[in-house]
């Protein structure tokens, strides 16, 4: 590891503090018995209480710093996802019509869905930069799940960009983390099929994933920020 990697790699820890929003044991952290409430303790087997009890201190201190730096990791990649998002939004604002080149041109826009990559217009980019951040908002106010397809695609490229960050710097991240992250973030989430190479499924389910609903609440409930939706 260069000097570089060790200053990212503080750099990141520094940063984990700030993620209030989701806590280690929802990146993935195991907690030790010894840490627990009664009520917590109930949650679990005697069985996996002894095994949690029965990791090492070094392991655990290893297990600790691997899910902080994943915590400063995520925190560290919300500010880039917005920031090449206005970068997006400069390069495509002056063009009369997008199209599916001057998407693939793009730092997070790209990474869409590339069958609507067309509809990828200035003003579209302006709502998905308003859900983005209310998105990454969560990770400081409290997590909520996305009240739209909009904000599922928006985790996505959140967490795109910080596997990004981590084969750059190779991160001493936890085995299987996007997944483990994955399951907490977009629990339930429809958007991944909106990836899927077979037509049939999205126009099966065109009143739920078309264009048209990206900005739309998937349940009573569900907010989006005001601006996305007009």
């Amino acid at each position: 590891m260069s000097a570089d990697d060790d200053d990212i790699t503080e750099e990141l820890l520094a940063d984990a503090g700030k993620l209030t929003g989701l806590s280690l044991e929802l990146l993935g952290l195991d907690p030790h018995p010894d840490d627990m409430t009664p009520e917590q303790r109930l949650q679990f087997d005697t069985e996996d209480l002894d095994e949690m009890a029965a990791v090492s201190p070094e392991d655990r201190q290893k297990a600790v710093s691997q899910t902080r730096l994943l915590a400063g990791l995520l925190w560290n990649s919300s500010s880039i996802l917005i920031d090449q998002l206005f970068r997006d939004l400069g390069t495509l604002g002056d063009l009369e019509e997008v199209t599916e080149s001057d998407v693939a041109g793009t730092s997070v826009l790209s990474s869409l869905p590339p069958q609507f990559a067309a509809s990828y217009d200035a003003k579209f980019t302006q709502k998905f930069i308003v859900v983005a951040s209310d998105v990454t908002a969560s990770l400081a106010r409290g997590w909520t799940a996305p009240g739209c397809l909009a904000a599922e695609l928006a985790v996505r490229c959140l967490l795109d960009q910080a596997e990004i960050t981590e084969e750059i710097y190779e991160l001493d991240l936890p085995e299987d983390w996007r997944a483990q992250v994955e399951e907490v973030l977009l629990e339930d989430a429809d958007s991944q099929a909106l990836y899927s190479d077979n037509l049939d499924v999205l126009e099966d389910d065109a009143d739920r994933l078309g264009f048209e609903h990206w900005f739309k609440p998937l349940a009573p409930g569900d907010t989006v920020p005001p601006y996305a939706c007009f």
